[in-house]
């Protein structure tokens, strides 16, 4: 059997759902009306089922993100919009919080979040045996890693594939918590990784002012699909439940075109879903929101990944700054450039800083505000605004499922018979007198002018045969209404026939890989702690919501290293070790104050609070 490979899409709503699937998307992942990590993208249960229903006519599924951390008083709703959520035929769940896992459920498949800080292969496989149907991988592994997950367990694999990165590992950043009571693994993250920060040395010396140390760039590794599904990976998730239709439309399509190209040359493997896409538009993903790209850890750590200047779409590359002319600026590639296109670039004080167009003219472009920018400066566009246009538009992305059509004759009068790619059959008869055309003359041309009309339903009819004893005459009404029945009845047939994969989670009680977990492991309710209990877990720690120690606690863990952007790191850049810095290395914004610990074993790097007390590990 050929191994189905899936894109999986953001879903803000409705629409922002409906569009990813036109644009080619295998499934979708959505909030419910609460316990999803964007408190800004729950959607009522009506609107979910609508795109349950939109969504399994194309054979693509629906997932659910319930990914929060739960309390004690939420756990029964918890419960109870799971069976909601089961009844209106989610295909799974996506979740962190171990809870679940104890809940009397329907039998619906759970997929484990990256939140559920997925790294380990004893982690993984644990879950697997727990009941867990796929695990959403921790996007700071490399190809290595993923493939000893993947021989270390059969459970199915995702990964991302692009959009923004979170700096810290997943599910385990705590500055928002410590910050403002705002929790990151609550829904509500704060964003402190995207602030400006000052970098002070051991000796109190400002190393650099006013940048964003945090902030990295987004995520492509699609050029690396064909080495992960080798790796294992057999969905590709496209972060962004928070962005706009333009972004979901343009990322899903410049996805489904690369995942396309991959199918045809690997006849093993075959698309998770029917109908094929077309497009008004030729999607590149740097035309819509992106800091930059970086393919982060996949292929080992080989290159500078933070995006300092701006937390802020970089956007598109144009070209130099040429000259500035008059109230004009002369640009390289400027022809490429649109009134009401929105440029960026970086200014003398080392800061993202940015114009609109309010005219390009053969190249010239002539700005809203004339700002002095030092000639060879790179100008990137962040606002396309004709590609906006076009993509915004209803029709930029069409699916269609391809049929066949015979029209046939039978005692009382036609047949009209429509047969789908998945092979779901649709018949329809008509009652109706033959009588031959005038003159005896064939109309089988306009018969077949008139199927083809598939208009705003979801088929193409790609191959229409008629079937005649003798040049029959049809009323176009009659072809017009057996047309529109037929592809009525196929729509109605394929809902009734989608099967969807149902599990039913069985309480297991297999040793957790330790006995003893940490505030790290999230645990903050009855639920969980007796799930790991049950799996032999001695010690459990509260969940750091539940007992932060303010001023001394760790608030983030993260593969990212604040020295290996400086070129400062012992192992990388052993060529600079004159250039060493006096640590503890401080972060400072207004009152925000944190201490890093470099560890360099791991190659990993801790964000602590200004109070807190470490030993600084020596370089070797």
């Amino acid at each position: 059997m050929k191994k189905k490979i899936e894109i999986l899409a953001p879903a803000k709503d409705l629409l922002h759902g409906m569009a990813a699937i036109n644009s080619g998307a295998d499934a979708v992942y959505i909030g419910a009306p609460q316990f999803g990590a964007r408190s800004n993208a729950h959607n009522s249960i009506e609107d979910v089922a609508a795109l349950v229903n939109y969504a399994h006519l194309y054979h693509a599924q629906v997932f659910v993100v319930m990914n929060t951390i739960l309390y004690d008083n939420e756990l029964e709703t918890c419960r109870q919009m799971i069976w909601e959520l089961y009844h209106i035929g989610v295909d799974a769940l996506i979740i962190q919080d171990m809870a679940i896992m104890e809940m009397e459920l329907p039998p619906i498949v759970l997929h484990a979040s990256t939140q559920a800080n997925n790294r380990d292969p004893k982690n993984i496989k644990f879950l697997a045996d727990a009941g867990i149907k796929r695990v959403v991988l921790a996007r700071e592994l490399n190809l290595h890693q993923i493939k000893e997950i993947s021989e270390a367990t059969d459970v199915e694999l995702e990964f991302f594939v692009t959009g923004a990165l979170c700096v810290s590992f997943s599910g385990n950043c705590y500055m928002s918590v410590a910050n403002g009571e705002r929790s990151a693994n609550r829904g509500s993250c704060a964003q402190n990784c995207r602030l400006p920060y000052n970098l002070i040395d051991g000796h109190g010396e400002t190393l650099i002012k006013n940048s964003h140390l945090l902030s990295i760039k987004d995520f492509d590794v699609t050029d690396q699909i064909p080495n992960l599904i080798e790796a294992g990976i057999v969905s590709f998730k496209i972060e962004g439940r928070l962005k706009d239709m333009v972004y979901v439309k343009n990322n899903v399509s410049f996805l489904r075109k690369k995942i396309d190209a991959f199918l045809e040359q690997n006849p093993n493997y075959t698309k998770a879903s029917s109908g094929k896409c077309t497009f008004t538009f030729d999607s590149e993903l740097n035309r819509t929101f992106n800091r930059g790209y970086t393919d982060y850890f996949v292929n080992e750590r080989h290159q500078a990944i933070g995006s300092w200047e701006s937390p802020k779409s970089k956007g598109q590359y144009i070209g130099k700054l040429i000259k500035t002319v008059g109230n004009s600026y002369e640009i390289e590639n400027g022809e490429l450039l649109n009134n009401g296109d929105g440029l960026c670039f970086i200014n003398e004080n080392n800061e993202a800083d940015g114009i609109y167009v309010n005219k390009a003219e053969n190249g010239i472009i002539y700005p809203n505000v004339l700002k002095e920018i030092k000639d060879g400066t790179f100008i990137y566009r962040n606002n396309d605004a004709a590609f906006i246009k076009i993509v915004e538009r209803e029709d930029s992305a069409v699916r269609k499922i391809s049929t066949t059509l015979v029209l046939t004759e039978n005692e009382n009068g036609f047949e009209l018979t429509a047969t789908d790619e998945d092979g779901y059959v649709s018949k329809v008869q008509l009652e109706h007198s033959k009588e031959p055309t005038k003159n005896n003359l064939s109309i089988e041309d306009n018969i077949k002018t008139q199927l083809a009309k598939t208009g705003f339903t979801p088929y193409t009819a790609d191959e229409i045969t008629i079937q005649f004893s003798d040049n029959w005459f049809l009323p176009i009404s009659k072809i017009n209404e057996m047309r529109r029945t037929v592809y009525e009845q196929l729509t109605e047939i394929r809902l009734a026939n989608y099967k969807r994969e149902e599990h039913q989670i069985v309480k297991t009680d297999h040793p957790f890989p330790v006995d003893q977990l940490d505030f790290t492991y999230n645990v903050s309710n009855k639920m969980a702690r007796k799930f790991y209990e049950r799996h032999g877990v001695t010690e459990i720690e509260k969940a750091f919501e539940l007992q932060w120690d303010p001023g001394k606690s760790r608030v983030m863990t993260t593969k990212y290293c604040i020295k290996y952007e400086l070129e400062r790191c012992p192992k990388y850049h052993p060529e600079h070790r004159d250039k060493k810095v006096k640590e503890p290395l401080v972060l400072k914004q207004g009152e925000l104050e944190y201490k890093l610990k470099f560890n360099c074993k791991p190659c990993e790097m801790e964000i602590w609070e200004k109070d807190a007390e470490f030993e600084i590990e020596e370089e070797e």
